[in-house]
């Protein structure tokens, strides 16, 4: 029993934790290409409505703030079960030997780097939408004002 509970943590920290983050890091790229082919089309003089066109601007660049702002923590979760599965795997067997530890450990800390691979792309890709939105939003504010005169 003891031993399926450990090869089970095993595979979800291999493929529970990892896949997330790259499914994470597969979810931001598709947003950010999805959004830069959105702003290259996207024409002002067919909105009326700044609000309208800010929620359309806006859309879904939210979920890429929370990737952002969550993958080191899946990472950091990775890494908490991978140092438990070392220290479990060292209290089980009853010998300290210095290389299992140091290999259980540098194998948890994979996940808490992966995270921060898929995190600090995510938070750059988000503040590059944002200043996007920005420029976008504020041609229309010059055309609105233009129009007024």
């Amino acid at each position: 029993m003891e031993k399926n509970v450990l090869s089970y943590a095993e595979i979800a920290l291999d493929y529970g934790v990892m896949g997330l983050l790259i499914l994470m890091s597969i979810v931001t790229l598709w947003l950010f290409i999805e959004r830069m082919m959105f702003y290259s089309t996207v024409r002002v003089d067919d909105y009326d409505n700044r609000d309208k066109l800010e929620m359309d601007l806006t859309d879904n660049i939210s979920v890429i703030s929370v990737i952002g702002s969550n993958a080191p923590y899946v990472g950091l979760l990775g890494t908490v079960i991978g140092i438990m599965l070392a220290f479990y795997t060292m209290g089980d067997t009853g010998a300290v030997d210095a290389k299992k530890i140091m290999l259980g450990l540098a194998m948890a800390l994979k996940a808490t780097a992966m995270g921060l691979i898929v995190a600090m792309p995510a938070i750059v890709v988000y503040t590059l939408l944002l200043r996007k939105v920005e420029k976008i939003l504020t041609v229309f504010d010059i055309k609105q004002d233009k129009q007024s005169k």
